[in-house]
């Protein structure tokens, strides 16, 4: 039995069930969320990080028989996507406002798919800091040493030059350096973790745009103007859009920079390709951590994948949660 103690040294992830009771959105691909959720929460456990799974009745038993009632909170949030709407950076927690492209450009909905986690975080009494600007967290990549890289998105959405809202994202994240680059899909969620992942302290792994020189050599130059003395990684991207669950918001097939990294290792997404090998060489060679390869073929044509799915939660949150659940 896991006690709060035992996450002191660990981060606490949070995965989200799919909401099959209140729409039919997610009914074709229940299964594959289902399987990805389990594949993905028994590696946390077996590398030494906690997972808890927040779900509702319909998948309750189900993930309990898979993974032990202990990691299984009844907690029903109205979305998988806990990366977004939740609170971003696990040692700085701050929630911004969820954006209405996180839910097909509807801020209504995207209000209530938040409300109801906060709700819940206010039972749980985790304990953040929060602010009306808009923004998801896939769209906010930092190095937890002061650097952060966000997409231009955030200066359309709060109608804000790019010096004010540099500003801005220093005084509620504590960030000292803010790159905002321009993403490389325009009109849809434009989250920078699509472009860009911090893997170390310093260190920022990109995606290779071999098809668009031009896009590749604009972001890198912002980056390398932006966040001074960090180094910069080119990654193999082979994105793969052949397969898209809805158009809105693209695919995150190919995409290794949708990473989860904690302190000690990462979670690196694969997709079942050859290139998964080639990926695992590059990402290796540029960091000590352990890397822990997830495969993510089964929910990556929905956008997203190991970080997006992902809550992070360090020191006392992460034992409120651990404690949480635990006592329901």
């Amino acid at each position: 039995m896991m006690t709060s103690s035992q996450a002191t040294q660990a981060e606490v992830i949070v995965l989200a069930a799919a909401p099959t009771h209140l729409d039919d959105y997610y009914d074709e691909v229940t299964d594959d969320i289902f399987d990805f959720h389990v594949a993905y929460a028994k590696l946390i456990e077996k590398y030494g990080d906690h997972v808890i799974i927040l779900t509702n009745d319909e998948f309750y038993d189900d993930y309990v028989a898979a993974l032990g009632s202990e990691k299984v909170v009844l907690a029903p949030m109205l979305d998988i996507w806990m990366r977004d709407f939740t609170v971003l950076n696990a040692v700085k927690p701050v929630m911004f406002r969820y954006s209405a492209a996180g839910q097909g450009h509807d801020q209504k909905a995207a209000d209530e798919v938040q409300e109801v986690f906060a709700a819940f975080a206010e039972e749980v009494g985790l304990e953040f800091s929060e602010t009306g600007l808009i923004n998801d967290g896939g769209n906010f990549v930092d190095d937890y040493a002061g650097h952060a890289v966000i997409s231009r998105k955030f200066l359309r959405d709060n109608k804000l030059n790019e010096s004010v809202a540099r500003e801005k994202v220093r005084a509620v994240t504590g960030a000292k350096h803010v790159a905002f680059i321009e993403a490389d899909e325009q009109g849809g969620l434009e989250h920078a973790d699509g472009v860009v992942s911090f893997i170390d302290e310093n260190t920022l792994i990109i995606n290779a745009y071999p098809d668009d020189p031009e896009y590749a050599s604009e972001v890198k130059a912002v980056l390398k103007a932006s966040l001074p003395g960090v180094a910069i990684h080119e990654i193999i991207a082979p994105y793969d859009d052949s397969k898209i669950y809805d158009e809105r918001f693209g695919s995150a097939c190919g995409l290794y920079t949708n990473a989860l990294v904690t302190p000690e290792r990462i979670y690196f997404p694969q997709f079942g390709i050859p290139e998964d090998g080639i990926a695992l060489k590059q990402i290796k060679a540029i960091t000590q951590k352990e890397v822990v390869p997830v495969s993510s073929k089964q929910v990556c044509h929905m956008g997203g994948g190991v970080r997006c799915m992902s809550l992070q939660l360090r020191g006392t949150n992460a034992n409120k949660m651990l404690d949480y659940a635990l006592d329901h």
